[in-house]
Formats: structure tokens, sequence, C-alpha cells
């Protein structure tokens, strides 16, 4: 999807959202209309890459006229060795789900996590349930230094070496098994990054229930959350907060300093 008017001319800066299935998510319609209410000569189009062209695609984007890039959850593994540049966020992680070009140079950033810190904030929520180990509940930790977190997993000690890992001393950590009963009601949200086929031993969830996952991405926090009436956000539930994230972060890095009113074509 373009723009509304799906103009694009060789003054227009275009990014990609890189995914095996790109073409089936609405963030890059959903941008294309933040730019075009803010007047920016800008646009996000979708590109379905599979594994296998992942590598190529990303090192060819040095010398195309992509600026930029979104990367979907599958990739965000694959684009380290890619980049030139990595922030603090990448280091720490390891991963990345933002690049952009700077002359012949790729820089990576984390992008969805901090966006999801900063809807949580803006729910005024506190209180996190964190469920799972992996490279993006690292990521969520980069930038949730100011909420109350309790970790949830099925195995302590990978729970444990996770919260060592990320130097969190004195975690409340919480064992979270089919045999169990859990009740996650008295937390402000419940934040999935886990793997787990099913979350049956979840009795009560929060107000905001959330794994960012997509359309294609089996979500069992959704299966959960639809068996007991909860509220649930998967990424195309969070489309207009990533797209307000993604404009700030390209206004910050200088991507857009150019609006159509100063364009000569």
């Amino acid at each position: 999807m373009m723009n509304d008017a799906n103009e694009i001319s060789h003054h227009t800066k275009l990014y990609g959202y890189i995914g095996e299935f790109a073409g089936q998510s609405s963030i890059s319609a959903t941008l294309n209309k933040l730019f075009k209410a803010k007047n920016k000569n800008a646009m996000m189009i979708p590109m379905n890459i599979r594994e296998d062209d992942f590598f190529f695609t990303l090192s060819n984007m040095k010398k195309s006229h992509v600026n930029g890039a979104l990367i979907s959850n599958e990739y965000v593994k694959n684009v380290l060795e890619t980049l030139d540049e990595r922030s603090e966020a990448v280091w720490f992680s390891g991963l990345c789900d933002v690049v952009i070009r700077e002359e012949n140079k790729l820089v990576g950033d984390v992008l969805f996590s901090r966006a999801l810190v900063k809807y949580l904030k803006d729910k005024g929520a506190k209180k996190i349930a964190l469920l799972g180990v992996d490279a993006r509940a690292k990521a969520f930790l980069f930038f949730a230094k100011e909420f109350e977190i309790s970790y949830y997993f099925d195995e302590i000690e990978e729970l444990m070496q996770f919260c060592n890992e990320a130097a969190k001393e004195n975690a409340d950590i919480n064992r979270l098994a089919d045999n169990m009963e859990v009740d996650l009601s008295l937390y402000d949200a419940v934040v999935d990054f886990s793997d787990f086929d099913s979350l049956a031993m979840i009795s009560k969830l929060s107000a905001v229930n959330i794994d960012m996952k997509q359309k294609k991405e089996f979500s069992a926090l959704k299966v959960r959350a639809n068996e007991l009436g909860a509220t649930y956000s998967g990424f195309e539930e969070m489309l207009d907060v990533i797209s307000s994230a993604t404009f700030e972060f390209l206004e910050d890095k200088k991507h857009l300093e150019h609006d159509k009113s100063d364009m000569k074509f």
C-alpha cells in the first residue's frame, strides 16, 4: 500500500517493512497516512522477503534508494550480521527491528519495545507481568526501567539466568507451568514474549494484555484472552502506536527534515 495519493518521486524518502508476509500487515498503509498527515514526502512499502533472500536484501540496501526498514519478528536476529553500527539497545538485547541507512552504512536500533513501553506508560501501567526469556523480553527490559516487573517462565533456572544477564537483582521470579493456576489480574499489564503452546494455567488476566504477535504467528495469549473474555493486543492492534514511534524515530534521526511544501518536482 502507498499513501492516499500514491505519489512517489525521486525526492521521496523510501522505507521498507521487511517480513516473510509483510504485505499482509497494515503497518505500511498506517505509517503512510501519518506521513501524509504530517506533510512529509516519505513512504513505506511492504517487502515480502524469504529467509534465503534476507541477507542479500539488507546488504544491498546500503547502495539502494531505500533509506531504512522495519524488520518483522521472524528476522530480528538475522539482521544483526548486516549491521555496520548498532545501538546500545541492540547490543543489550541481541535483536534489531529497525534499520536506517546513513550514507553507505546500516545502523540498527530497537523500536517495537520502545513503542510498547511508551504505550504502557500512557496507560498508567506500573506493575507488569513479563512472560518469557527471549531477546524481545530483554529488549523490553532495556526500555522498561520505570516499571515494577514480575518475571514468569516454566523453567526457573532459565528465568534466573535471564534476570542475571539483564542485571536484575532480587527479581520477583515466578514459575508458570501446566499444572498450576496463576492469577495475573493484580498487574496493570501482562506482556508475553514466551513461546508457550497454551496459557491455560492463567486463571485471570490483566486489563491490558499484549504480545505484539503478527497475523501469521500463533498467539497463546490471544487464545487465552478470548477464553477469559479479556482484552488482547497484538502487532496489528498496535499499528497507530508503532507508526507514531516510527515517525518520531525517523524525525529524531533527521530523516524527515523536508516536507512536501519544500519539494521542487
